[in-house]
């Protein structure tokens, strides 16, 4: 299993690149085989996707040659050697660096101290002066800027994950191991992130393992791609030789093509009805920030009843905030929000009587409570209300029953109804919320990146069960940093720059490349002058 000679002697002379194998790779978990005997190429200075879907084995393969997981039976190659690679530091020293879905910066430091602190090596006294100079010198040579002064509990999901990107660029290594490394990133950000990190493994400097759930980036970034299904790697090829319909019939099985396609197109559904009336309305609306500047800059915009309005923006340009002041998690400092012409201020009794929901983003941090049961945290809507509650008296039994139904309904892999949230996957965590939200009628559904990190299986699933709140007459006010995925589900779509709407369009109408323009900010008037 030696690299090929005609391989790396295709690569720049000094070469940092290194070529990965794995032979008959197995790993379990007690009775359960998450990983059955995975053999796999990855050449020296190329871009090699790994596609599955979620408990496929993908991360169970990457974290075993990470360091983070050892298999029990097989072998892990670099460069034609075979390695023992017992934990993290073994792999570091190897030259593998790993970039994870889940984010790991140290929140209350800075973007140049969680910069100095991924080398590991930090000196007990440090000369700022220099190592600004030289952490500067980096960044110019990367397509990111980020405030060198600014902590990760300050910045945008989309900004700590390019920050988490710069932690391992920063340390040089041989081996680049990316996990969905794009599920909270616009298409441009993506293409930026994706086509530099392209160019790294092309200059030779650096070989590319990538998770991700897109099609489109695997065949636009990727040289060759293994497809996982239930820990067994089915299918190998290099990228030039296939198609996303080969690709997902190779993901799901014969009998999960069917589902490469959208669920629903905005073409087949029904004609938003003329006079709808207005079911979500902000007008004015202003918010703090984190830092304690203005994040919310008299924002306005409305919803009608069936419709889906999509907001498009680049990552850290208010859309955070602005979910967090229609759902109750951030004061509103001016302006006003009305639901079915009500005035609407996010309080419980308020989402009871006017059908309010949400879906958001990071659901397990802002949708649930980690340690309580599945069936808890399907309650907390409706906890003291009957059927499951009477005369004051909690109905714990109709509490189980009804969530092994909601269990059952949207297909949430669990051990039980009693077992805690913080157990589960993170498409099924966003399922279970799902169960709970989309319950009963409903006149607006908050959505902000509803399939974050999600499977494609997944995510196909979560889009045709918020059409379907449309369909049925709701109001979707749906949030995402994905452009394709506004493209797909929304009816209109506005975009939001520096806290305020600069664009609007219907969905039909769309034009990419003026969207992408007005979320890439700079002069909105000579932008709209362009459109």
């Amino acid at each position: 299993m030696s690299a090929t000679p005609h391989a790396i002697g295709a690569l720049p002379a000094g070469s940092g690149a290194l070529a990965l194998d794995t032979y008959e790779l197995t790993k379990r978990f007690g009775s359960f085989t998450a990983m059955d005997h995975v053999t796999m190429r990855v050449e020296p200075g190329t871009v090699h996707a790994l596609l599955g879907e979620n408990g496929a084995g993908k991360s169970t393969l990457v974290k075993c040659v990470a360091g983070f997981q050892r298999a029990e039976e097989g072998s892990i190659l670099i460069d034609g050697r075979e390695q023992d690679i017992a934990n993290p530091i073994v792999a570091r020293a190897l030259g593998i660096g790993m970039v994870y879905q889940h984010f790991t910066l140290a929140p209350g430091m800075t973007v140049a101290e969680n910069l100095l602190l991924a080398g590991g090596k930090t000196p007990a006294l440090i000369d700022w002066k220099t190592k600004r100079a030289e952490l500067k010198d980096f960044l110019a040579t990367t397509p990111f800027s980020l405030d060198l002064d600014v902590r990760p509990s300050e910045l945008a999901a989309g900004e700590k994950q390019k920050l988490e990107l710069l932690k391992q660029l920063y340390l040089k290594p041989r081996l680049l191991i990316l996990d969905e490394p794009t599920s909270v990133l616009t298409p441009q950000e993506a293409d930026e992130v994706l086509g530099h990190v392209r160019e790294f493994a092309r200059s030779g400097m650096c070989t590319v393992l990538i998770i991700t759930h897109k099609f489109r980036e695997v065949m636009a970034y990727a040289d060759s791609v293994t497809v996982l299904r239930r820990g067994k790697a089915v299918h190998h090829c290099r990228v030039a030789d296939t198609s996303p319909a080969q690709l997902a019939q190779a993901m799901m099985g014969e009998e999960g093509s069917a589902s490469a396609t959208p669920a629903s197109s905005p073409a087949a559904r029904k004609p938003l009805t003329d006079g709808a009336p207005i079911a979500l309305k902000v007008e004015g609306l202003k918010a703090q920030g984190d830092r304690g500047t203005l994040a919310l800059h008299d924002l306005s915009l409305s919803v009608r009843a069936g419709e889906i309005l999509g907001v498009a923006g680049v990552s850290g340009n208010g859309q955070r905030e602005l979910v967090e002041a229609l759902v109750g998690q951030r004061p509103r400092l001016a302006g006003s929000v009305t639901v079915m012409g009500q005035p609407y201020n996010a309080r419980r009794a308020e989402n009871r009587s006017l059908k309010v929901r949400s879906l958001p983003e990071e659901p397990l941090r802002n949708a649930c409570v980690g340690d309580l049961s599945v069936a808890e945290n399907m309650a907390l809507r409706d906890f003291d209300r009957p059927p499951l509650s009477r005369g004051g008296v909690l109905s714990f039994p109709f509490w189980r029953s009804r969530a092994r139904e909601w269990i059952a309904e949207y297909g949430v892999k669990t051990q039980g109804e009693g077992a805690p949230i913080r157990s589960l996957s993170g498409g099924n965590v966003q399922r279970a919320v799902l169960a709970r939200e989309l319950a009963g009628d409903i006149n607006v559904l908050i959505a902000a990146n509803p399939v974050f990190g999600l499977d494609f299986a997944a995510v196909a699933e979560i889009h045709e069960r918020i059409v379907q709140v449309r369909e049925k007459g709701g109001a979707v006010l749906l949030i995402s940093e994905d452009l394709d995925e506004l493209l797909e589900l929304a009816d209109r779509i506005v975009v939001m720059s520096e806290g305020q709407i600069v664009f609007e369009t219907s969905a039909a109408g769309a034009e990419r490349h003026v969207i992408g323009a007005h979320m890439g900010g700079g002069h909105h008037e000579s932008l709209k002058a362009a459109a």
